[in-house]
């Protein structure tokens, strides 16, 4: 583990500029963080009502349990999907939110809970600062339970004066999770987003619900732009047995890049996540097609993995069973890619954050991420994974 440890200080430039001294430039810092298991501290539900807009927040939303008997609703034993879901209303359990809440094992209760969201908000009001001076201006977030969770995230007093916009969609994740976006508004306008359900299945059969794909477009300090969240399929199983899943999951977003990017060619596209797949592994590298440098960017390959060389490096984003991977990556497309400063964005660093804090210092998992949790004690950790950003620059 003490390579493993060592690397995570290093600060790796993907792409090597030629900068004039004291030439400023214009900087924004796109990345995202696993907050490990964000809920609050009540047992929940998913509410779907069908008879509203699929891109109304009614549609589907979290409810507390006691709230059930007031609503109306049907028996409903159909495939979990917002198209099989139209005119019907129904409620769906949360398998993971029973987990967390104050009679649970973990006694996790509102004292808990500020501590993460404190947590989660301080490593994220100081993503790539350190050359941008300020928040990012895009954060994507993964495993949050619910809107009000990430509300509750951005009023925190390290994030709220940047006044942070969220777009979220709940899943049918069969725990209860989703992944998420929160931007600066005065920085970001998107103009349009939507959810892609992944739709596997397992050895038996029987659908498996995981998270959806979430993809937004909008436009970056007047630059157009797409994100696309993931957390994609564990490796629960084995990797190999469960790689299926994940290249379906690759294969679903390189079919929204490639639709975002034949729409408007000039769209700059960022996908980021959990991709519980290292940059060689098969989803990536033959599914997804993301390249490992730039030379080999072309118009049939447009893509380029930016963790690839840190991967080369042996820089690592969590580590199981002392065994390091970098499943927290960003991809781009191949117009974010410049060897040179323009007037339109392009990628200066890219780095897996990890300042001392933010590193576990003693026992057995010293060198790893300290995470939030061991078990069903609460540490006073942070994540289970060290968070990802890129730096954009250009000139003012």
């Amino acid at each position: 583990m003490k390579r493993f440890s060592s690397l995570f200080a290093l600060l790796i430039s993907i792409v090597a500029f030629s900068q004039q001294q004291g030439k400023l430039r214009k900087v924004a810092t796109v990345g995202f963080l696993n907050v490990e298991n964000l809920w609050d501290t009540i047992r929940s539900a998913d509410y779907i009502d069908g008879t509203k807009d699929i891109k109304n927040p009614a549609f589907h939303r979290s409810i507390p349990m006691d709230s059930i008997k007031f609503l109306e609703t049907e028996k409903y034993d159909g495939p979990w999907s917002d198209g099989a879901l139209k005119g019907k209303k129904a409620v769906r359990i949360q398998s993971g939110s029973e987990e967390f809440t104050p009679k649970s094992a973990k006694n996790y209760g509102s004292k808990i809970y500020k501590a993460k969201l404190a947590n989660e908000a301080k490593v994220i009001s100081e993503m790539g600062a350190q050359y941008t001076k300020t928040a990012p201006a895009v954060v994507g977030l993964i495993e949050v339970e619910n809107r009000q969770v990430i509300q509750d995230l951005v009023n925190e007093p390290a994030l709220k004066k940047y006044d942070y916009g969220i777009i979220h969609y709940n899943s049918y994740d069969y725990r209860g999770i989703d992944v998420a976006l929160i931007y600066q508004k005065r920085r970001f306008t998107p103009t349009n987003s939507l959810k892609k359900e992944l739709v596997i299945y397992g050895d038996n059969g029987k659908r498996e619900y995981t998270r959806d794909i979430l993809v937004v477009t909008g436009f970056l300090d007047n630059e157009k732009v797409a994100f696309f969240m993931n957390h994609w399929p564990s490796r629960r199983g084995g990797e190999a047995i469960s790689l299926p899943k994940r290249n379906a999951a690759a294969a679903l977003l390189k079919q929204q890049m490639d639709s975002v990017r034949a729409a408007d060619p000039a769209t700059k596209l960022f996908a980021m996540g959990d991709f519980n797949d290292d940059p060689v592994s098969p989803s990536l590298k033959n599914h997804l097609k993301a390249q490992p440098n730039p030379k080999d960017l072309s118009e049939e390959t447009p893509y380029l993995n930016l963790m690839y060389p840190l991967y080369k490096k042996g820089v690592a984003s969590l580590a199981y069973q002392d065994a390091p991977n970098l499943f927290d990556q960003i991809i781009v497309s191949k117009n974010v890619v410049s060897d040179q400063v323009t007037k339109e964005y392009s990628v200066y660093k890219t780095e897996i954050f990890a300042p001392a804090y933010l590193v576990n210092k003693e026992g057995n998992y010293k060198g790893y991420p300290f995470r939030s949790w061991n078990g069903d004690q609460f540490t006073g950790g942070y994540s289970d994974h060290f968070p990802a950003f890129v730096v954009l620059q250009k000139e003012p």
